[in-house]
């Protein structure tokens, strides 16, 4: 016999928060925590009836809301290392709390972190799958046929709107604070964004990690038509804010005279945008008004 849904959720991450709201079940929400950005619009209402907290509780404070199921949106809480853990999914178990990492960051045993990942293998049908699993767990199976059947179409349009059209060569830029600079690799779920708004990674080729130190020299050399920033991370975070990323990188002399530079097309884009997520076609209508203009 199966298990009956979950009455007590504990959400961890934007990917998760998102993910249930989507679903309906905001109601079952007894704490929420950690978000890159706010959520989207239409979750905004829902989320400011739930308890949040901006830092991961402690195994402790998780297990005070007295939660039956902990979602998290990334794999890193359940690792034996990092000062991101909360526990382990067998600890949890232990204790009657059943877990659930979104698919696309699901590793591929319990207390292991990113290194259990293969990126490369994430696409949206994963991101599909993973949202019909849950919705049959949460009993919320025509909601989530529902969202599968909206995402899919988004990105339908999406696709359509930017067919035929040259593929300009971006960049997603991580503005480390000693003002060097990593690149979202051709791994990074970024890169999927980047392919169905139309465009393509000008690090596409780059494939050992998500994220890769890159040379100043290097960005010149590969000479993007278009710059995004990754701003991150605070549940205020917005577009806006990543202006100071811009304004670094259109100011850094060692980069001058790149053509993204010189035409001014280095935009704000956000970390939560380029999760392997529910936002995933969101980011990509975003991505093709920027690359894409008219």
């Amino acid at each position: 016999m199966a298990p009956s849904p979950p009455e007590r959720i504990y959400a961890l991450y934007q990917p998760a928060i998102e993910t249930l709201h989507a679903l309906g079940v905001s109601d079952r929400l007894v704490g929420t925590a950690w978000l890159d950005a706010p959520v989207l619009p239409e979750f905004a209402d829902a989320q400011s009836g739930v308890p949040y907290v901006k830092d991961l509780p402690q195994r402790e404070a998780l297990l005070a809301a007295n939660p039956d199921f902990v979602l998290a949106g990334y794999n890193n809480v359940f690792a034996t290392t990092g000062d991101e853990s909360i526990s382990t999914r067998a600890d949890l178990a232990s204790v009657g709390v059943r877990t659930w990492v979104n698919a696309p960051l699901c590793p591929s045993a319990d207390g292991l972190s990113d290194e259990a990942i293969d990126p490369a293998q994430v696409s949206m049908e994963t991101i599909y799958a993973d949202l019909l699993s849950l919705g049959r767990l949460l009993g919320a199976v025509e909601r989530s046929e529902a969202l599968v059947g909206d995402l899919k179409a988004r990105v339908a349009a999406v696709q359509e709107r930017v067919a035929g059209r040259p593929k300009p060569r971006v960049a997603i830029l991580l503005n480390d604070d000693d003002g060097s600079y990593r690149v979202a690799s051709g791994i990074d779920f970024g890169s999927r964004i980047l392919e169905m708004a139309g465009a393509q990674n000008a690090f596409g080729d780059l494939t050992d990690k998500r994220h890769v130190a890159v040379s100043k020299e290097e960005l010149i050399a590969r000479n993007p038509d278009v710059i995004l920033t990754s701003t991150c991370c605070d549940p205020a975070t917005i577009d806006q804010d990543g202006k100071a990323d811009v304004q670094q990188i259109l100011t850094d002399p060692a980069l001058a005279g790149g053509k993204a530079i010189a035409q001014k097309k280095v935009f704000p884009f956000l970390f939560a945008d380029r999760a392997a997520s529910l936002r995933a076609p969101y980011a990509a209508e975003k991505v093709a008004g920027l690359v894409h203009p008219g």
